[in-house]
């Protein structure tokens, strides 16, 4: 089956410059979308879109730092106002602590709450009225297996992400009559250069590749079904405690 082609659509990626987020824009500049690429890091945002064009696809980079709310509003309309509409949104950025409850602090809770849930609130909210103006539209939230599960040295992370599965889940309902679908995954180990960091003891060969994550984002943004909410559970390993 041919997949349907996103020519003439633009997809904003959070988390673009490595790992899943990479993946997923290429993936997506392949699938025709013009693809708007953020993370902190300019060098490898300019590195990536230098490879989407030489593959024959569009790309902008948007640098932003996802601890700063002005930035993550203002990223919303700059990707608009440049690119002219926002069709898709990818909210995969995120960060972790290897932590138990008891020694992790504040300020641990608040960065892993302001990345993985806070970031992920805003862009949805700014989104909304643009993907509306399109006649409809995607939201993916790339979430964990600790969205539905618990791990030790995890607490502050699962619960991030069970906030984010759980947001999604009541978005999925506020914006279907809009014709935007919401779409969560929970990826088991991935192997990324935050895994490599975290767990050096973990064979890559067993995690699951971030192109496998891209294929499924491409595979949800290319179908629309009649579903509020889908929620792709990608877990290769339920034992490894990483997404």
């Amino acid at each position: 089956m041919q997949i349907p082609s996103l020519q003439g659509q633009v997809a904003l990626v959070t988390g673009a410059g490595r790992g899943i987020g990479r993946a997923i824009a290429l993936e997506l500049a392949r699938a025709g979308a013009t693809v708007a690429l953020t993370a902190r890091s300019e060098p490898e945002l300019q590195r990536l879109a230098e490879a989407i064009r030489s593959e024959g696809g569009q790309a902008a980079v948007f640098p932003a730092d996802l601890n700063d709310d002005a930035q993550v509003i203002g990223l919303i309309a700059a990707v608009a106002g440049q690119l002219g509409r926002l069709d898709i949104l990818v909210n995969n950025a995120g960060t972790s602590v290897n932590q138990t409850l008891e020694k992790s602090s504040t300020d641990d809770f608040d960065l892993l709450m302001r990345v993985n849930l806070r970031a992920p609130f805003l862009l949805c909210r700014e989104s909304i009225p643009h993907l509306r103006a399109q006649g409809g539209g995607f939201i993916v939230n790339i979430a964990s297996v600790v969205a539905v599960k618990g791990y030790a040295n995890q607490a502050l992370y699962a619960a991030s992400k069970h906030a984010l599965l759980g947001m999604s889940k009541s978005l999925a309902r506020e914006v279907q009559p809009d014709h935007i679908r919401v779409h969560v995954i929970c990826p088991g180990g991935v192997a990324t250069e935050m895994v490599t960091q975290m767990r050096p003891d973990l064979d890559p060969s067993g995690l699951i590749q971030p192109h496998e994550i891209a294929e499924t984002v491409v595979f949800l943004v290319t179908r629309r079904g009649r579903a509020a909410i889908d929620q792709i559970d990608v877990r290769r390993d339920t034992n490894i405690p990483w997404a």
